[in-house]
């Protein structure tokens, strides 16, 4: 287990060794969140490297990564514990037929504990991180439980008893912004919003994530998409496509963009028709060329 970091720098400095490069701003919020022990809630477009931060934060701090993945009609069981009922009947006859008397059942033994109870217990390696991904996905009376949870980080079993942590875990929530999420719950957290990288900043992440493009393959790259998504797309490419397209062009032994070959791979970069359409072809040839005028123009160093 590592100690969390003491100033922004240090901050900075664990999202770097897991090799996530992060802005000046998204290490001061975090190191905020960590330093307070608030809920960190990240909105951004989908692909951008939300749920990246989470699981970056567990491997660096040597905490468990404890998921909660949010669908439409997620409940309060699916969320937090249900009863192992089965094993519950069992005991129950089994009691029944050897002593006459009642069985215990409602113990921890017969606990099925989902994420968020999993979260509230402190292991010996510290509080975990509890990740609560794509929340807009889930319902809005699920918001109000979860309110509920992080305001006190506690929860009542009413078979059981009050279940308390002893250290809050690291909460990161996260949100793709298909609707909005009620503010309440967003007074719990320190908020941030998660945006497209600079173009200098996303061609170290394809060098740290995607060695194997070479260094004018990732520049082309990060300079094709970064013109797509000032493109008028249904849905602009995200860092997670830029990454897939960088090991797959590696993979097809590509030392440069080539147009035959971009046309070829759009489908790991695009995910709709209507956007490869638009592109595929001319648009292809367009962009390329106009990378290539624009590394020529740049001074040498």
């Amino acid at each position: 287990m590592s100690a969390l970091p003491t100033s922004i720098d240090e901050t900075e400095t664990l999202l770097a060794s897991a090799d996530y490069v992060a802005d000046r701003s998204l290490a001061t919020i975090l190191f905020l969140a960590l330093k307070l022990q608030r809920p960190l809630f990240l909105e951004g477009e989908a692909g951008v490297g939300k749920t990246e931060i989470a699981k970056v934060l567990a491997s660096s701090l040597g905490r468990n990564l404890i998921r909660l993945q949010c669908y439409e009609g997620l409940d309060q069981a699916s969320a937090l514990y249900e009863w192992n009922y089965a094993a519950q009947m069992l005991a129950i006859r089994q009691a029944e037929a050897t002593t006459g008397g009642d069985a215990e059942v409602f113990s921890e033994r017969y606990l099925i504990k989902r994420p968020i109870l999993e979260a509230l217990e402190t292991p010996i390696e510290g509080a975990p991180v509890l990740l609560i991904d794509e929340l807009d996905r889930a319902d809005e009376a699920f918001e109000a439980f979860l309110l509920e949870v992080l305001s006190d980080f506690q929860v009542t079993i009413p078979e059981f008893g009050t279940i308390r942590a002893t250290e809050p875990p690291i909460v990161v929530i996260t949100t793709n912004r298909t609707r909005e999420i009620h503010d309440a719950l967003k007074r719990r957290c320190l908020y941030h919003w998660v945006d497209y990288p600079t173009m200098a900043r996303e061609r170290e992440i394809v060098r740290r994530k995607a060695p194997g493009a070479g260094e004018r393959l990732a520049s082309e790259i990060v300079g094709f998409v970064q013109r797509l998504r000032h493109s008028d797309l249904f849905k602009p490419p995200g860092v997670a496509e830029t990454l897939d397209w960088a090991q797959a062009l590696a993979e097809l032994d590509q030392m440069v963009l080539e147009p035959g070959v971009a046309d070829d791979t759009l489908g790991v970069l695009l995910k709709y028709q209507d956007d490869i359409a638009k592109v595929r072809g001319s648009q292809v040839q367009r962009m390329i060329d106009e990378i290539r005028t624009s590394a020529a123009s740049r001074p040498i160093a």
